[in-house]
C-alpha cells in the first residue's frame, strides 16, 4: 500500500514542476541545462540557462535533455533532476532526508522509456517512486471524476508531444500520443521564416513569435509583430515583420496531426461512453492549449464542447500532488 509522498514531479520536455502536498507547486524552471564541454560540468540549469540558449560562447552549450517527452540524455537529466529536487527540498524543509516521489509518464512511453525515467530519479536521490502516466494526472490535476465511470477526454497539449486520452472508472480507455507539441510549432515558425525571408531566428524568438501572434485555424484580426534575426545571404542583423496569418499557415500542419490525433481517440471511443463526451465535452491541458484560439478552433472541429482546465501549465503537475487517493485505486495506470 502507499502511505504518501513528498514531491510530485511533472518532467516535460519544455519544463520541469514540482508539487508539493503542503505547497503547492514549489519549482517551475524549464527542462534546459547548460554544460561546459572541457570540463563536463553544468554550469547552469533551468531559467538560467534557458537565458543562455544560443548566446553562449563555443565551450558552453545549452540542451535539453528530455526530447518528446522522454529521456534523451541519462546523466545530463539526473543532474537536472538532482538540482531541481534540492531546490524542492530547500523550500519544503525534506533537506536531510530523501523524498518519496510520484513522477509523470506519458502513456505512450515504452517499458524501456519507463525504466530510464524511474532510474534517473532514483539516481537523482529519491527513495521510493511511482510512475503514474501523464494523461490521468491531467485529469485528476484538472478537477475530473476519473475514478468514476464517466468518459473523461484530456487533451495535454505538452512541449514535446501531445496526448489525447479517454479515462473512465480509473483507467485510460483509449489513448493517442504524437510528438508533435509546442516545440514542433516553434520549428514550423524557424523553417517558415527561414524558406520565405532567408532569415535565421533562434528558439526563443520562434517561441515568442508563437505566443504573440500564433493563431489556431480560425478567422481573427491581423496583427503583426517585428522580429530580428540573421540574413542568410549578407549574414548581418535584419528586422522582419511577421503577420499572423502566416504564422498560422506555418503551423498548419502540426495543428491538422494533433487534430487528428484527437478525431482517432474519440472513434475508439465505446458507444456508452460517446454520449458522457457530448456533454461533458473535452479538457485542454499544457503549454499548447494557451495558443489563441485553439479551443474555439477544436471545438468547431469536433462538435463537442471544448474547456480550457484552470491551470493548464500546472495541471499535470498539481495532478500528482492530487493523485495520492487514487494510487491504490488504479492500478492500470500507476506503476512502482
Amino acid at each position: 500500500m502507499f502511505s504518501g509522498f513528498d514531491i510530485g514531479i511533472d518532467l516535460g520536455t519544455a519544463n520541469t514542476l514540482v508539487y508539493s502536498k503542503n505547497k503547492g507547486i514549489v519549482v517551475n524552471e524549464p527542462s534546459v541545462v547548460a554544460i561546459d564541454t572541457e570540463s563536463k560540468k553544468i554550469v547552469a540549469v533551468g531559467m538560467e540557462a534557458k537565458e543562455m540558449i544560443g548566446k553562449t560562447p563555443e565551450k558552453i552549450i545549452a540542451v535539453r535533455p528530455l526530447k518528446d517527452g522522454v529521456i534523451a540524455d541519462f546523466d545530463t537529466t539526473t543532474e537536472m533532476i538532482k538540482h531541481i529536487m534540492r531546490q524542492a527540498s530547500k523550500k519544503i524543509g525534506l533537506a536531510l532526508r530523501k523524498p518519496n516521489v510520484i513522477v509523470c509518464i506519458p502513456s505512450g512511453s515504452t517499458s524501456v522509456e519507463r525504466r530510464a525515467i524511474h532510474d534517473t530519479v532514483k539516481n537523482a536521490g529519491a527513495k521510493k517512486i511511482t510512475l503514474i502516466e501523464e494523461p490521468v494526472a491531467a485529469a485528476i490535476g484538472a478537477g475530473l471524476p476519473v475514478d468514476e465511470p464517466i468518459a473523461n477526454v484530456v487533451v495535454d497539449i505538452g512541449g514535446g508531444n501531445t496526448e489525447v486520452a479517454i479515462i473512465s472508472f480509473g483507467g485510460v480507455v483509449a489513448c493517442h500520443s504524437i510528438k508533435v507539441g509546442g516545440d514542433r510549432l516553434d520549428e514550423d515558425v524557424i523553417q517558415y521564416v527561414r524558406k520565405e525571408y532567408n532569415v535565421m531566428i533562434g528558439e526563443r524568438t520562434a517561441e515568442n513569435v508563437k505566443m504573440e501572434i500564433g493563431y489556431a485555424l480560425i478567422d481573427h484580426e491581423e496583427k503583426f509583430m517585428d522580429v530580428r534575426g540573421r540574413d542568410l545571404v549578407t549574414g548581418l542583423p535584419k528586422t522582419i515583420k511577421l503577420s499572423s496569418y502566416e504564422i498560422r499557415n506555418a503551423i498548419k500542419e502540426s495543428l491538422l496531426h494533433i487534430l487528428e490525433a484527437v478525431r482517432a481517440t474519440l472513434e475508439d471511443c465505446p458507444a456508452e461512453l460517446s454520449g458522457d463526451i457530448v456533454d461533458r465535452g473535452v479538457i485542454l491541458t499544457g503549454g499548447g492549449a494557451l495558443l489563441n484560439g485553439m479551443k474555439d478552433w477544436l471545438s468547431k472541429e469536433i462538435f463537442v464542447p471544448v474547456q480550457l482546465a484552470e491551470e493548464p501549465l500546472e495541471s499535470v503537475a498539481i495532478g500528482t500532488g492530487m493523485a495520492v487517493p487514487y494510487i491504490n485505486k488504479l492500478p492500470a495506470t500507476i506503476s512502482k
